[in-house]
């Protein structure tokens, strides 16, 4: 890829990221205002508070940033964030070895980066409505250029068909861009989002996958925009459906232990929370994942 097309890519990459952002986040307010019942339903509707991130750059200057959307106390979601970013500048030591030791060419002698992408995690008031992870991103190096992402379900009182249903949507988005992708890429979520500490996968999965470089650029951005386009056909109904279920505190209790294990995989195992904090990107934003509340037993 030239300069000249590499500098048109990640402008288009970094738009469409940030229209997905701005799309998620509309549709998310929406449903607030249309919670009318439950036992949070006398609350005001949540909104987003939005603030800018900054990416400290080795030795100062400009390293780029971008924009960190958090919800607090809403009537659907306890706490959701929706942060989009781009940044560059020169990888530190252990994000560059992180990455030599990936495979990517030319980056032992190159540590040059760029990287884009949007980041969404929702923990959800009532137990039964599943919490919910995203991510779409393009990342470049003088030697190499990939795209990643995809999303998982994350219930902590699981429903078969909510399984179902959001994994059929994932599919219906992947099977146009070819149909060993939805197969290949629900195991690598599998295996992503296994804890192997505790013996189990931290929800019921979806999609994963990283490093995607087909070397046709066009049709790896496509198939990015629609595993970014699946989310809220994947996610909204089954909140819908599970948003006003009765629940009790043994529920909540459960909720509470479920996000625990959530937090234990953010932070010991996760890529996306070790590379932003190792690359000096803003920490409450990398950190926007953890749930507001959550308990050990």
């Amino acid at each position: 890829m030239d300069k000249d097309t590499a500098e048109a890519g990640k402008t288009r990459a970094s738009v469409w990221f940030r229209a997905l952002r701005d799309e998620i986040v509309a549709a998310f307010e929406v449903l607030e205002d249309s919670q009318t019942e439950g036992p949070h339903a006398d609350l005001p509707p949540g909104r987003f508070e939005v603030s800018e991130t900054r990416r400290k750059a080795e030795g100062g200057g400009d390293a780029g940033g971008g924009l960190m959307s958090v919800m607090r106390g809403g009537r659907v979601f306890e706490k959701v964030g929706v942060n989009v970013s781009t940044v560059y500048g020169t990888l530190g030591a252990r994000a560059q070895q992180a990455m030599a030791a990936r495979g990517v060419p030319g980056i032992e002698s190159d540590p040059r980066f760029w990287a884009s992408g949007i980041s969404l995690v929702a923990h959800m008031q009532n137990p039964h409505a599943p919490a919910v992870h995203m991510n779409t991103r393009m990342f470049w190096t003088p030697g190499a250029w990939w795209f990643g992402g995809g999303s998982d379900l994350n219930p902590c009182i699981e429903y078969p068909e909510d399984t179902a249903d959001f994994h059929a949507v994932l599919k219906a988005h992947c099977d146009p861009h070819g149909a060993d992708l939805y197969p290949r890429f629900k195991a690598w979520a599998d295996e992503y989002f296994y804890i192997p500490h505790r013996g189990r996968a931290r929800g019921v999965g979806g999609i994963f996958f990283d490093d995607l470089n087909t070397g046709d650029w066009e049709a790896d951005f496509a198939f990015t925009q629609d595993a970014g386009r699946a989310f809220l056909p994947a996610f909204l109904p089954v909140t819908e459906r599970r948003r006003n279920t009765p629940w009790t505190e043994a529920d909540r209790d459960v909720q509470l232990v479920h996000r625990g294990l959530y937090a234990e995989y953010n932070l010991v195992y996760d890529r996306g929370t070790k590379f932003g904090l190792e690359t000096g990107h803003d920490a409450n934003a990398v950190l926007m994942s953890l749930p507001p509340l959550a308990k050990w037993i």
